[in-house]
């Protein structure tokens, strides 16, 4: 309901509807429409991150998490954090709700989309909330389980390169082996 309220925001914003219209006179911009993306049933109905965007979402949770330790830091004077303060934060990294992030088509191409991510093009549609926080969570704890939260903060410690390393590209990680997309061409997004 989320989404298709956002889209029918979006699309009226571009119409113009309802601003000014006035009798018999041509609109001054043409009206552009922007398609939700469509979802494939993987994408739509499944428990788990679709493989396509495991390595956006891996970025989106390296992100959070490098955030969630920086503020914890700050509040002790950027010293390092205990094992039980650190542990603590990693949990709430991955148990937060996880709702400003979707997913979008950008040149036929899915991709996720919100904070720690590349940004997208300004005319697009995002489609968020329903099963994608609910992947991120189960992808964060995943990741924490498997390479441990030890070894996650000292990656962290090491800057946000080495913890986007440990976490998307190691020889297991999903971004292993594959091409970094190159970001969009950057463009203004206007804030609804």
């Amino acid at each position: 309901m989320r989404a298709a309220l956002a889209a029918w925001l979006v699309l009226s914003l571009l119409r113009g509807a309802g601003a000014g219209d006035t009798c018999g006179d041509a609109p001054a911009t043409p009206s552009r429409s922007v398609p939700a993306p469509q979802l494939s049933p993987e994408e739509r109905l499944s428990p788990h991150m679709p493989e396509s965007l495991r390595c956006d979402a891996c970025h989106a949770i390296a992100f959070q998490i490098e955030e969630h330790l920086r503020k914890a830091e700050g509040k002790v004077g950027k010293k390092a954090l205990k094992e039980s303060d650190y542990l603590e934060v990693l949990e709430r990294s991955c148990s937060q709700d996880w709702e400003s992030y979707g997913v979008l088509e950008l040149d036929g191409e899915k991709r996720l989309s919100g904070p720690g991510l590349s940004r997208q093009q300004s005319l697009s549609v995002l489609v968020s909330g329903g099963p994608w926080p609910g992947r991120l969570s189960k992808l964060c704890h995943g990741y924490v389980g498997e390479q441990g939260e030890a070894q996650i903060y000292d990656a962290h410690r090491r800057g946000p390169a080495a913890l986007r390393q440990l976490l998307c590209h190691g020889d297991k990680g999903p971004c292993a082996g594959r091409k970094d997309r190159p970001d969009p061409p950057k463009a203004l997004q206007n804030e609804l």
